[in-house]
């Protein structure tokens, strides 16, 4: 099924994944909501998110996809933050990926609209 918010065919289980991944970005990091899926649309939209794929990205918690749409990787190849604070320690030493323009059409949620 597509959605309004996201650019990528989902059935409803990977749509409430989905969603989940954009309140964690939400909440962890205070972007917006409109933001948060804009992110989740550049990395994901055209993909083809069923069978093994969903397997494999169901694999690891909303947490683990979302912190690795909001740092940067780090040119040691070092592992990015996965959302465990036992595990990821500081943030603050972690480059934050640039948010898609703004007049890109991953941006599917007007900013008035937010939560």
């Amino acid at each position: 099924m597509r959605t309004e918010e996201f650019l990528t065919r989902l059935d409803e289980e990977m749509l409430e994944y989905f969603r989940e991944m954009s309140d964690i970005l939400v909440s962890h990091f205070g972007i917006s909501r409109s933001e948060a899926v804009a992110r989740i649309n550049e990395r994901y939209r055209g993909e083809d998110i069923s069978g093994m794929n969903q397997d494999l990205m169901c694999h690891e918690m909303p947490e683990f996809w979302a912190y690795h749409l909001y740092f940067k990787p780090t040119p040691d190849a070092r592992p990015l933050p996965s959302g465990d604070p036992d595990v990821d320690g500081d943030l603050s030493d972690w480059e934050v990926r640039p948010a898609p323009p703004k007049d890109s059409p991953c941006w599917t949620i007007a900013e008035d609209t937010d939560d």
